[in-house]
């Protein structure tokens, strides 16, 4: 029992830190906060963590592993209904661990790991968007240019990474709240999307204007 209790230690440890992350951002969180919001020393928390960088890692393994297990499903996306799902669940995780992309900048300048492996993060989602592509143009969902491919696939990862950072600038004091997220998410799932219209066979596009209208009008 003895061995178990510093695991279950880490993990509330690294719950609490990211809801800290996520509300106030990473530069705005110390480790004396996270200590105090446990109600644990410094000493203990220094004990599982003995740096925030390893908090900051510990978190970015976790949404990496939860993103890759999402992106492995891209090859199944054959319609406008798979790829809105597809993108809303990418938005999902990305709100759960918002905090990387709130600062993401700031993080990359200061953190050599986040620096390396966010570059392949976006590098699997890049890979991911065009096996979507590739699937729906195989079922007749989309009609696109093979030399298209690759500025479209770069376009929507762009705004998938970038998203909440605009939704942040256009309301600072609300944008990352969780009364916000749904709405939040499903603006960023409907332009991305949004940049398949040209390309969509009649019935999909209809379709897609069919899954937006259903949320009200976008922003």
């Amino acid at each position: 029992m003895a061995k178990k209790a510093p695991r279950r230690t880490a993990e509330r440890i690294l719950e609490v830190t990211l809801e800290l992350f996520n509300r106030f951002g990473e530069p705005n969180v110390s480790t004396t906060l996270i200590s105090a919001e446990l109600g644990i020393s410094p000493g203990n928390l220094y004990y599982h963590y003995p740096a925030k960088d390893e908090l900051i890692n510990s978190l970015f393994e976790r949404y990496e592993r939860a993103l890759g297990e999402l992106l492995s499903a891209s090859e199944g996306v054959r319609n406008v209904e798979d790829a809105w799902f597809f993108l809303h669940s990418q938005f999902e995780i990305i709100w759960e661990y918002r905090f990387l992309y709130r600062d993401l900048n700031d993080l990359l300048s200061k953190n050599r790991l986040l620096e390396t492996r966010f570059q392949t993060v976006l590098k699997n989602k890049s890979r991911a968007i065009r096996h979507l592509l590739d699937g729906m143009s195989r079922h007749g969902a989309v009609r696109i240019d093979a030399r298209e491919i690759e500025p479209t696939a770069t376009s929507m990862v762009v705004v998938l990474t970038y998203w909440l950072s605009f939704e942040y600038v256009r309301d600072p004091r609300h944008a990352l709240e969780p009364d916000n997220a749904q709405q939040a998410l499903l603006r960023g799932a409907h332009h991305v999307l949004n940049l398949l219209a040209p390309y969509l066979e009649a019935t999909q596009r209809q379709h897609l204007l069919t899954l937006t209208g259903a949320y009200g009008p976008q922003s």
